[in-house]
């Protein structure tokens, strides 16, 4: 069985709510580590990285927190390209989305190394592909895609030695029910595929599924980035910035099961979980129970 990397990243330096940098210890009081021993994986809880703390400043030039951002970033790039060097599945606790940019460029440089083809599925309420010249707020936390596709700030963009570490045909959205209003015009103009909650009420989330998992291969390394706000805040209230309107427990759980039979997940973002806002850790809790189905508990052998 493969090794877990746990690497905990404990800052909302790119979200608008305090918070998220609580979330690596909600999900070890939520009993993550043990989970996933108890499905026969070796676990190493790296613990969580040091980074700048968040100033809650004003944006400057149209985001904020950009050296505090950056900083945090290297850090997880840094932690992430370790764990793949080692041939273990690296599992990034965070802490706010702003992270995936660092995860990502990572296993983007990775997939290039090994000549893998790079999946990304995003499973969020949001599309984060906001820009400092179109974001309302400056919230980095709202540009880490365009920061992949290499939209964003000079700072991070090319981390993965490429200035775009992946492009919109590896990247599929799922659950997206928020939208900017230039965010729309900027999924139009870049060609990204979006699943968002109409589709899935119309098609339901096991064709939804099968057209995103549809062409992979054993050439493909899929790392998903799951941002907790995903889910309906009746089901999760421990995020920062929840919609009313997303996957029921039981979809999430079916996505999270059709990933895992492909047997190609390579790497993970579990993200925005906000315990200041949460009710007895029951967003953690429920984070550990979809990452179980994820690395292939389910309720018979198949």
């Amino acid at each position: 069985m493969a090794t877990v990397s746990l690497i905990g990243a404990p800052t909302d330096v790119g979200a608008s709510v305090r918070g998220a940098g609580m979330g690596p210890d909600a999900l070890r009081v939520a009993g993550l580590a043990a989970a996933l021993q108890a499905q026969g994986f070796d676990v190493i809880d790296r613990g969580n990285l040091a980074g700048p703390p968040n100033p809650w400043q004003q944006p400057a030039q149209g985001v904020r927190h950009l050296p505090e951002v950056v900083a945090w970033n290297r850090a997880v790039f840094e932690a992430v390209s370790t764990a793949l060097a080692m041939n273990h599945v690296p599992l990034l606790m965070g802490g706010d989305h702003c992270l995936a940019i660092g995860s990502i460029s990572a296993v983007a440089r990775q997939c290039r190394q090994e000549r893998k083809n790079l999946r990304v599925i995003w499973l969020d309420a949001h599309t984060d592909v906001n820009t400092e010249t179109i974001s309302p707020s400056g919230n980095i936390h709202g540009m880490p895609v365009a920061c992949l596709l290499g939209h964003g700030p000079a700072d991070l963009v090319g981390w993965s030695g490429e200035r775009a570490a992946i492009d919109a045909g590896s990247l599929d959205f799922i659950g997206i029910r928020s939208v900017d209003a230039d965010e729309r015009q900027a999924i139009k103009q870049m060609g990204l595929q979006v699943f968002d909650m109409r589709h899935i009420d119309e098609h339901g989330m096991r064709n939804t599924m099968t057209e995103v998992l549809q062409d992979v291969d054993e050439d493909t390394h899929i790392h998903v980035s799951f941002d907790l706000d995903c889910l309906d805040p009746m089901e999760a209230p421990g995020v920062g910035t929840g919609v009313r309107g997303g996957p029921t427990y039981r979809e999430m759980q079916l996505c999270m099961e059709m990933i895992a039979d492909t047997g190609r997940l390579g790497s993970l973002d579990v993200v925005e979980i906000n315990p200041a806002l949460d009710v007895r850790n029951r967003t953690a809790e429920l984070a550990v129970e979809f990452i179980q189905s994820l690395f292939g508990a389910s309720t018979l052998v198949r």
